[in-house]
């Protein structure tokens, strides 16, 4: 009785999971370049049960297995492009990322399953910013802007970097901020005319700086729209290089990938297994009340 309690529990913890994945989902499905996340579950391994016989055969005779429920194994996010809104402001960009990787084909969840079962994420091209802290950081919201400075930085004040690795600083010659200007399909900032490129202090033209991730799912949510990799697997980041298949589109903003219909259903069938294992466990404990308080009596 009390293993079917722990089960019972097992599946409450991790609808409830599941249920809190969908929820920061539905919450973020305005937000921009957010990406989905899906919580994973995975059952314990089964238990094969049997009963003791009497007599001189005592050898134990096999019922069957028995399943001892389930828990959350982990929270991946899924990388698929969201749909680009057009914004018409010249501050506002999205990626278009579709990296290839030679002798892999992903699906369209962005993955790819060799015939050992292991899997391989596509790569995923990110803005690169710097936090607070000064620490780079990753994003896929495009929503910059251009301070008093002259730098572009993110609806939070974050600095987007250039090229060079530095803050991307977009003034003239007497060091006021640049407010025209056009962006290639390549990240690289030309005059209002679009004729000629735009140079930094040090002479050198200005571009974005876009990073590619190996393995989106080894980022790391860090809030207001701020991805990080952990120590240790900053290898796995590196500069969009040039045969990657990655556009820029200026005056566009690249959507959330949360299909809100199907966020709702899901939620729907996470609150009703939820109850479901709660109905076990109110029985259980109907049954053990019962069994201690009157069975237990005679």
């Amino acid at each position: 009785m009390l293993r079917g309690l722990y089960t019972a529990a097992a599946g409450m913890i991790s609808e409830q999971r599941r249920h809190d994945t969908i929820t920061n989902n539905i919450a973020n499905i305005n937000s921009p370049g957010f990406k989905q996340g899906n919580a994973l579950s995975r059952s314990f391994p089964e238990m094969l049960i049997s009963t003791i016989r009497g007599g001189q055969d005592a050898s134990p005779a096999p019922l069957g297995k028995m399943s001892l429920g389930v828990f959350s194994e982990e929270n991946i996010s899924i990388h698929t492009q969201g749909d680009l809104q057009e914004t018409q402001n010249p501050f506002d960009f999205a990626l278009v990322s579709n990296i290839q990787v030679p002798g892999m084909t992903f699906d369209t969840s962005g993955k790819f399953v060799n015939a050992d079962g292991e899997r391989t994420f596509q790569p995923q091209a990110l803005f690169t910013v710097l936090n607070a802290d000064r620490e780079q950081r990753y994003s896929l919201n495009g929503k910059f802007t251009v301070d008093a400075t002259g730098q572009l930085v993110n609806a939070n004040g974050n600095s987007v970097l250039g090229r060079d690795g530095q803050p991307l600083l977009l003034i003239d010659g007497a060091g006021l901020p640049i407010h025209s200007f056009k962006v290639t399909n390549k990240g690289e900032f030309l005059d209002g005319n679009g004729r000629r490129p735009l140079l930094n202090p040090a002479g050198q033209p200005v571009g974005l700086m876009l990073s590619r991730a190996e393995n989106p799912n080894l980022l790391l949510r860090e809030g207001n729209g701020l991805l990080r990799i952990n120590p240790g697997d900053e290898a796995t980041v590196t500069q969009v290089a040039a045969g990657d298949q990655v556009e820029v589109r200026q005056g566009f903003i690249e959507r959330s990938n949360v299909d809100s219909a199907q966020s709702m259903v899901d939620m729907m069938s996470a609150l009703r297994a939820y109850e479901a294992n709660q109905k076990v466990i109110q029985s259980y404990d109907k049954s053990m009340d019962k069994a201690a308080n009157e069975v237990g009596r005679v």
